[in-house]
């Protein structure tokens, strides 16, 4: 949800302009591109912080679990977990096959998502939701240190694991 996401960050007059990218395009923003769409310099600045904050999510999420697994103060977590459901947070999936990223590239291309969903998208993203559930699901995992490995960018799969903590 990019334009609540903004609007925690009080810049929700830029939520037009975010409307109109991708996940990607979002990530990977600099001061300049923002300078040429008018974005002010405060506002440019802050984006890019917070841009860089959402790239370290993983990190931070690793490090909490350690955290927790360690049996520190939970309020902390808590509060880390409650902030970063607020941020915008692309859906994961594993599709490694050359074929299905062109595949994905090609209905990308017909098909322009924006990072703010229309109703249409709503049963994909509830289907899609509904299957990293259950992939992330390891029985047997739960009270252990690491369980398996998750995947680099597997955002939503380790903000489970680390709730599950």
């Amino acid at each position: 949800d990019v334009p609540a996401w903004l609007k925690s960050l009080r810049l929700h007059k830029y939520a037009a302009l975010f409307s109109q990218m991708t996940y990607e395009e979002m990530m990977a923003l600099t001061e300049c591109q923002l300078e040429a769409q008018n974005v002010t310099k405060g506002a440019r600045h802050k984006i890019v912080i917070s841009i860089q904050k959402l790239k370290e999510r993983q990190n931070l999420l690793k490090s909490l679990e350690r955290d927790i697994l360690e049996g520190g103060n939970l309020r902390v977590p808590l509060q880390e977990l409650h902030q970063m459901i607020l941020t915008p947070i692309k859906a994961y999936s594993s599709q490694n096959s050359s074929t299905e990223e062109q595949h994905s590239r090609d209905a990308d291309s017909h098909h322009p998502s924006s990072l703010i969903g229309s109703d249409s998208q709503g049963s994909d993203c509830k289907d899609a939701a509904a299957g990293a559930m259950q992939q992330h699901h390891l029985p047997g995992c739960e009270g252990e240190s690491g369980g398996a490995p998750l995947p680099e960018g597997d955002l939503p799969g380790q903000f489970t694991r680390v709730m599950g903590k």
